[in-house]
């Protein structure tokens, strides 16, 4: 469904006689939107519930018409605000009201939530700003529909050097191969890298073949003098270090 493309005039109300009912309506929307405007500007980090965030969002794709409704409906098919701003551009589209430009809309702000979290990883010691590691994997994989593999490589001062998409799919040997893991190290001039996947059902726990992959690639690491710093899983339900569980 395509979205509406009718703009207000956001300028000063006029005077005079009363006006017709379709007016009123307009200019009740109008009100709202400054309403929400002005309590986004002055309020804290709280100042808007997670559908009023999605509301002021679709402001700029919808120009006339309240995007409360459209708001609700995307919590309620994607279960949170995350959940709204991860889906795939088409998944948001079967939603009712929400078309290409509304889509477009929410998928520049996660693209854009990605990229500032990012920026606090790039170029700094990952191991000492781990809780900014973790906030950019939890950003990126937390909601994915498909177990994702990737593996970041470090260079001798932990600097991430190159996060690599290794593929989709469980995490095994089927899938991710210890040599190639480390023939890419190898490759990139990493001396370090942490293993990272997540899990769709939103528990992070490992599960044995999580474990197993892990500790095949850490001996053939060893071998080479590539070191595994860790195993991170991430899901929903937050996320875990095998390290910090002794595992490595």
């Amino acid at each position: 469904m395509a979205d509406a493309t009718e703009s207000f005039d956001f300028g000063k109300e006029p005077s005079g006689a009363a006006r017709p009912a379709s007016d009123s309506g307009k200019l009740a929307g109008i009100g709202h939107r400054a309403r929400l405007r002005e309590r986004l500007l002055t309020g804290g980090y709280d100042a808007l519930a997670d559908y009023e965030v999605l509301e002021y969002l679709l402001f700029a794709a919808i120009k006339q018409g309240d995007t409360k409704p459209i708001a609700k409906a995307l919590i309620k098919q994607f279960g949170s605000l995350a959940g709204v701003l991860n889906a795939d551009p088409k998944a948001l589209q079967r939603v009712k009201g929400v078309g290409e430009t509304s889509s477009a809309a929410l998928k520049a702000v996660s693209i854009a939530t990605r990229r500032m979290a990012r920026s606090e990883v790039i170029k700094k010691p990952v191991l000492s700003s781990w809780d900014a590691l973790i906030d950019y994997l939890a950003i990126d994989m937390a909601h994915l529909t498909v177990e994702r593999v990737r593996v970041l490589y470090l260079d001798t001062r932990n600097r991430l050097i190159d996060d690599h998409h290794v593929g989709d799919g469980s995490i095994d040997e089927a899938a991710i191969h210890p040599r190639e893991v480390i023939r890419r190290a190898m490759d990139v001039g990493a001396t370090a890298l942490i293993l990272v996947h997540n899990h769709p059902s939103g528990s992070p726990e490992p599960s044995r073949a999580d474990i197993q992959i892990t500790k095949k690639i850490a001996e053939a690491g060893r071998l080479l003098g590539v070191t595994l710093h860790d195993h991170v899983i991430i899901g929903r339900e937050g996320h875990v270090s095998l390290r910090a569980k002794g595992l490595i």
